[in-house]
């Protein structure tokens, strides 16, 4: 870790840390949070996915749709009207849609084929996005003079990075940038997630072979065929299964940095109470 004890951090002229966890422990919190306070740059891996990687294509996806219209047909093909993607860090709705579900196209799904090719995408951007930590450090500080930086991770890190492999590059290079912070929740954070995302079921990204297993599994349980698929109750059967999934790989990046739970993290009201729970948990680390 670059920050190696409590005095490293309290004293370092330039902090810089990388959030990860699952969505809604309040990474963005976090991040909002540090940004207000006026010394933190807050670079968002979702907002350079879908600005840098994928703009293009959710651009082009968007303005598939609108050719179909007659109307917009004529006025597309003659430049009289634009299409692009309002990405913000508050509104990342343009890259949710783009992903897709899976499932009977007549209820919004996508064939599984063409599912499996976005989630491919964003993987390949989400990596370039993580690579692209080192260089939006330098920019922070050079560019826009801001002393301290804070990655703000995309709930689905785990899936691209093996934290058991002592070499692996990704966990290498970002752990040598910054202070990798894990935002831990309890099992009733996991039963909230579950709930919530019952009630509103978004597109996320899963490691391919996670999501060609349960894909299968689900054809077989449902008895359905590909193209009857109702794309919500496939990603709402999905969830739980991809946060058990998901759980064991944060837990295997944890050595790499710190843990703060998330009860500890929902207390923070600025940079000073934020600073005395990473030095505790710099203290408190094997």
């Amino acid at each position: 870790m670059i920050y190696k004890s409590a005095e490293d951090w309290r004293d370092a002229p330039h902090k810089r840390v990388l959030f990860y966890g699952m969505s809604g422990l309040g990474k963005t919190y976090l991040s909002n949070m540090l940004r207000s306070s006026g010394d933190w740059f807050h670079y968002s891996i979702d907002y350079r996915i879908g600005t840098r990687y994928m703009g293009e294509l959710i651009a082009d996806n968007a303005k598939a749709h609108a050719l179909q219209v007659p109307f917009l047909r004529e006025l597309l093909l003659s430049d009289s009207i634009y299409i692009g993607s309002n990405i913000t860090f508050d509104n990342l709705a343009t890259v949710s849609t783009y992903l897709g579900k899976p499932g009977n196209e007549a209820r919004g799904g996508l064939p599984f084929e063409e599912y499996q090719r976005r989630q491919e995408q964003f993987r390949l951007a989400e990596i370039a996005a993580l690579n692209d930590t080192g260089h939006f450090i330098e920019r922070a500080l050079s560019l826009y003079g801001y002393p301290h930086f804070i990655c703000d991770t995309g709930g689905s890190i785990c899936e691209w990075v093996d934290g058991n492999d002592p070499d692996d590059p990704l966990l290498t290079t970002l752990s040598q940038q910054c202070l990798l912070i894990r935002l831990n929740g309890s099992a009733a954070h996991t039963q909230e997630l579950i709930d919530r995302f019952d009630r509103a079921p978004k597109p996320m990204a899963y490691q391919p072979a996670f999501l060609a297993a349960a894909w299968d599994e689900y054809l077989k349980e449902t008895n359905t065929q590909p193209g009857d698929v109702d794309p919500n109750a496939f990603i709402r059967w999905t969830y739980a299964r991809a946060l058990a999934h998901r759980a064991p790989r944060y837990e295997a990046m944890a050595p790499w940095g710190i843990t703060l739970e998330a009860t500890d993290v929902a207390q923070i009201r600025d940079t000073r109470d934020f600073d005395r729970l990473v030095m505790r948990a710099l203290e408190n680390h094997d």
